[in-house]
Protein backbone atom coordinates (compact mmCIF):
# COMPACT_ATOMS: atom_id res chain seq x y z
CA UNK A 1 0.00 0.00 0.00
CA UNK A 2 0.96 3.35 -0.98
CA UNK A 3 0.32 7.05 1.00
CA UNK A 4 0.78 10.16 -0.34
CA UNK A 5 1.29 13.19 1.30
CA UNK A 6 1.24 16.66 -1.30
CA UNK A 7 2.98 19.86 -0.04
CA UNK A 8 3.34 23.43 -1.16
CA UNK A 9 -0.17 24.87 -1.45
CA UNK A 10 -1.00 27.94 -0.43
CA UNK A 11 -2.38 31.45 -1.51
CA UNK A 12 -0.88 33.43 -4.23
CA UNK A 13 -1.68 36.29 -6.42
CA UNK A 14 -1.69 35.86 -10.73
CA UNK A 15 1.85 35.80 -12.39
CA UNK A 16 3.01 34.41 -9.01
CA UNK A 17 4.87 30.69 -9.22
CA UNK A 18 4.13 27.67 -6.36
CA UNK A 19 6.40 24.43 -6.07
CA UNK A 20 4.36 21.09 -4.71
CA UNK A 21 5.61 18.32 -2.72
CA UNK A 22 4.49 14.88 -3.07
CA UNK A 23 6.35 12.23 -0.70
CA UNK A 24 5.31 8.69 -1.60
CA UNK A 25 5.52 6.15 1.90
CA UNK A 26 7.56 3.74 0.10
CA UNK A 27 10.29 3.87 -2.48
CA UNK A 28 9.08 4.48 -5.51
CA UNK A 29 9.58 2.01 -8.45
CA UNK A 30 11.26 1.70 -11.93
CA UNK A 31 7.82 0.76 -12.99
CA UNK A 32 6.55 3.62 -10.66
CA UNK A 33 4.21 6.26 -12.66
CA UNK A 34 3.17 9.50 -10.65
CA UNK A 35 1.25 12.62 -11.18
CA UNK A 36 -1.30 15.68 -10.40
CA UNK A 37 -4.67 15.74 -10.84
CA UNK A 38 -6.92 19.27 -9.65
CA UNK A 39 -10.55 19.88 -8.76
CA UNK A 40 -11.88 23.06 -8.67
CA UNK A 41 -14.97 24.22 -7.19
CA UNK A 42 -18.61 23.02 -9.27
CA UNK A 43 -16.00 21.27 -11.89
CA UNK A 44 -14.94 18.03 -12.59
CA UNK A 45 -11.42 16.52 -11.75
CA UNK A 46 -8.99 16.90 -13.87
CA UNK A 47 -5.82 15.81 -15.14
CA UNK A 48 -2.99 17.59 -14.81
CA UNK A 49 0.36 16.09 -15.59
CA UNK A 50 2.45 12.55 -14.81
CA UNK A 51 5.99 11.44 -14.86
CA UNK A 52 6.78 8.29 -15.67
CA UNK A 53 9.82 7.44 -12.90
CA UNK A 54 12.42 5.01 -14.84
CA UNK A 55 12.46 7.02 -17.87
CA UNK A 56 11.44 10.35 -16.66
CA UNK A 57 8.87 11.06 -19.31
CA UNK A 58 6.00 13.75 -18.99
CA UNK A 59 2.97 14.31 -20.32
CA UNK A 60 0.89 17.29 -19.70
CA UNK A 61 -3.27 18.74 -19.92
CA UNK A 62 -3.00 20.82 -23.27
CA UNK A 63 -3.86 23.56 -20.86
CA UNK A 64 -1.13 23.25 -18.43
CA UNK A 65 1.63 22.72 -21.20
CA UNK A 66 4.32 25.43 -20.94
CA UNK A 67 3.70 26.80 -17.40
CA UNK A 68 3.54 23.56 -15.45
CA UNK A 69 6.45 21.51 -14.98
CA UNK A 70 6.62 17.66 -13.18
CA UNK A 71 9.92 16.32 -12.22
CA UNK A 72 10.76 14.21 -9.60
CA UNK A 73 14.25 13.54 -7.16
CA UNK A 74 15.37 9.79 -6.58
CA UNK A 75 17.53 10.94 -3.93
CA UNK A 76 14.61 12.45 -1.74
CA UNK A 77 11.89 10.16 -3.17
CA UNK A 78 9.76 13.21 -4.12
CA UNK A 79 8.00 14.34 -7.54
CA UNK A 80 7.09 18.10 -7.88
CA UNK A 81 4.75 20.35 -9.90
CA UNK A 82 5.95 23.50 -10.63
CA UNK A 83 3.73 25.60 -11.13
CA UNK A 84 4.41 29.38 -12.98
CA UNK A 85 2.18 32.11 -14.29
CA UNK A 86 -0.41 30.77 -12.06
CA UNK A 87 -3.87 32.10 -12.83
CA UNK A 88 -7.00 32.62 -11.14
CA UNK A 89 -8.47 29.18 -13.37
CA UNK A 90 -5.93 27.80 -11.88
CA UNK A 91 -7.50 27.48 -8.42
CA UNK A 92 -8.08 23.95 -7.27
CA UNK A 93 -7.36 21.48 -4.55
CA UNK A 94 -4.21 19.24 -6.24
CA UNK A 95 -4.15 15.98 -5.96
CA UNK A 96 -0.65 13.75 -6.42
CA UNK A 97 -1.26 10.22 -7.58
CA UNK A 98 0.21 7.07 -8.31
CA UNK A 99 0.33 3.50 -9.81
CA UNK A 100 1.87 0.81 -10.88
CA UNK A 101 2.43 1.08 -14.67
CA UNK A 102 2.55 3.63 -17.35
CA UNK A 103 1.55 7.09 -16.82
CA UNK A 104 -2.00 7.77 -17.91
CA UNK A 105 -4.61 10.74 -17.89
CA UNK A 106 -7.78 9.38 -16.69
CA UNK A 107 -8.36 9.48 -12.67
CA UNK A 108 -9.54 5.59 -12.71
CA UNK A 109 -6.17 4.27 -13.83
CA UNK A 110 -4.21 5.75 -10.33
CA UNK A 111 -4.68 3.58 -7.41
CA UNK A 112 -3.23 5.72 -4.89
CA UNK A 113 -4.09 9.30 -3.93
CA UNK A 114 -2.97 11.37 -1.63
CA UNK A 115 -5.27 14.25 0.29
CA UNK A 116 -4.57 16.99 -2.03
CA UNK A 117 -3.67 20.53 -1.34
CA UNK A 118 -5.05 23.61 -2.02
CA UNK A 119 -3.61 26.15 -4.08
CA UNK A 120 -5.77 29.50 -4.57
CA UNK A 121 -4.49 32.16 -7.43
CA UNK A 122 -5.94 35.74 -6.76
CA UNK A 123 -6.66 38.56 -9.45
Amino acid sequence: QVQLVESGGGLVQAGDSLRLSCAPSIRTSSRFAMGWFRQAPGLERAFVGAIEWRSGSTHYADSMMGRFTISRDNAKNTVYLQMNSLKPEDTAVYYCVARFGSLATFSNAYDYWGHGTQVTVSS
